[in-house]
């Protein structure tokens, strides 16, 4: 089965009236945009108190000299890229050090042909993460070894430690490493992956919003 007819099983069903295939593909697209806009915005609204607690512990960690990593598979490793990227380059508000550990691909194939793909982030979070950092993973089934594994490392290290999954946590739900964990509950990955990607951009504001907080506290108090 081709990847389109995986996400269009229309192509492969004979259609050949253009027309009709059209309107197939448009009804269809239309559907899954409906169903991941519900998703995301039913899941900011269930995990509206859980949010609002890691963006204060990120916050806090960050006001004491936090810097952030970033990691995941797929397209989690992109949306973990994406999130490093916008909190170390933002288009407004406050830069903070952030690392993506899906960037440097010589080190990810090094550890993983030398070592294995089980400890390509936890073995990066051993050479440059200490106390107080973050560590950020995203599993879109919440089971991915090598984030459970950076977990099991951030937290001996003493990192605040924060997954975000999928199909209601998946292992990570249970995870003893992670302080917390951000689930979402769809049952489709590529509906889930939206939805986690709508969480990291609302706990970027909202971290944002606290680091604005504590800045002007912080003036206040020097005057």
């Amino acid at each position: 089965m081709t990847t389109g007819s995986f996400l269009y099983p229309m192509l492969e069903d004979g259609e050949r009236d253009p027309a009709a295939l059209l309107a197939d593909l448009a009804r269809s697209a239309e559907a899954k945009a409906v169903e991941s806009a519900q998703l995301r915005s039913t899941t900011l609204a269930d995990r509206a108190q859980d949010l609002s607690r890691v963006a204060a512990a990120m916050a806090s960690a960050i006001s004491a000299g936090g810097r952030l990593f970033t990691f995941g598979n797929g397209g989690s490793a992109t949306d973990a890229a994406g999130l490093a990227a916008l909190f170390a380059s933002p288009a407004a508000g406050r830069a903070v050090p952030a690392r993506s550990l899906v960037a440097d691909t010589a080190v990810l194939t090094a550890l993983a042909n030398d070592v294995g793909v089980e400890v390509v982030f936890a073995r990066q979070l051993m050479a440059h993460a200490r106390a107080g950092d973050i560590a950020v993973g995203l599993s879109t089934s919440g089971g991915s070894a090598n984030v459970l594994r950076a977990f099991a490392e951030g937290r001996r290290r003493g990192m605040l430690t924060v997954g975000l999954a999928g199909y209601s946590g998946g292992a990570m739900a249970t995870c003893p490493d992670l302080d917390y964990c951000l689930a979402v509950d769809g049952q489709s990955v590529h509906r889930t992956q939206e939805a986690q990607s709508a969480l990291a951009y609302a706990l970027w504001e909202l971290v944002q919003d606290l680091l604005g907080k504590l800045t002007r506290l912080e003036s206040e108090e020097n005057r």
